[in-house]
């Protein structure tokens, strides 16, 4: 049964989208059965998949909606993990998701259908918290937060905090935080240093200890519709972003052994 992560963070530019595409290619690498989830209207990690956004015969719209089950709408990648993907017709579906009863659990329960084939489920979110990232959120076991470090930052970081501890108490009690990514890290920069520090210092293991680094070649891979293990495995982004596959794996087997620990003293 897929453990499904949503990655949001409602704050723009933070690398969410390079993180879900990048992050999917290294775990289908390891080898683990993967699915992306494009639930942003911008269709990027769509893009950045080699799929051509505006040439859909059906997408997770169709799907949230109910007029497609969710095996029908999954393509599969190149860098060999499937995708559902996603358009500018999230926008529209948004609309419509709004006057419909049990409106926050639509992606739920379209996964569910699938969930069974997959070890992992990526979500990709929009950068807001909207009735989409709510979705992931209810549907998700858990959240990866992707984020720069810079000063306000931290601020979106407290507020995305405040939603996921209201969306437990409300609509989903199990939803628990993956981790903290720091993204497009300069270790040059004073400020990105001291505000890891202080990120570390505030949620200790929940932090990743891999680092992405700022890399053109990660910012390269997109526009020729490739992961970055795709287009230059050995680059500085690739060899991290197949570090955070490793790392999430790691914390994935000691969560089973916890839990199979506790079985046994029960």
């Amino acid at each position: 049964m897929a453990r499904i992560i949503a990655i949001a963070n409602q704050k723009g530019g933070v690398g969410k989208t390079t993180t879900a595409v990048n992050l999917a290619a290294a775990l289908a690498r390891a080898p683990k059965r993967t699915l992306l989830v494009d639930l942003d209207p911008q269709g990027n990690a769509t893009m950045g998949s080699g799929v051509e956004k505006r040439e859909l015969e059906a997408s997770i719209t169709n799907v949230m909606l109910g007029e497609v089950q969710a095996r029908d709408a999954i393509v599969r990648c190149e860098d060999g993990y499937d995708l559902l993907p996603g358009n500018i017709d999230l926008t529209a579906a948004e609309i419509q998701l709004m006057d419909m009863a049990g409106r926050e659990q639509k992606l739920k329960q379209a996964l569910e259908t699938v969930r069974a084939n997959y070890d992992f489920i990526l979500v990709d979110c929009p950068p807001s918290l909207s009735l989409l990232t709510l979705n992931a959120l209810n549907a998700a076991d858990s959240v990866l937060v992707p984020m720069q470090c810079e000063y306000y930052a931290l601020e979106g970081l407290s507020a995305l905090l405040d939603t996921i501890g209201a969306l437990k108490g409300r609509l989903n009690p199990d939803l628990q935080i993956e981790g903290v990514l720091r993204t497009m890290f300069d270790v040059r920069n004073n400020l990105a240093n001291a505000v890891s520090a202080e990120l570390t210092n505030h949620f200790g293991e929940l932090v990743f200890r891999t680092i992405i680094p700022r890399n053109v070649r990660l910012a390269e891979a997109p526009s020729h519709g490739q992961s970055i293990l795709g287009y230059d495995r050995a680059s500085r982004g690739g060899v991290a972003y197949l570090g955070l596959a490793g790392e999430l794996l790691r914390r994935q087997r000691e969560r089973d052994q916890g839990i199979a620990n506790k079985e046994k003293a029960a």
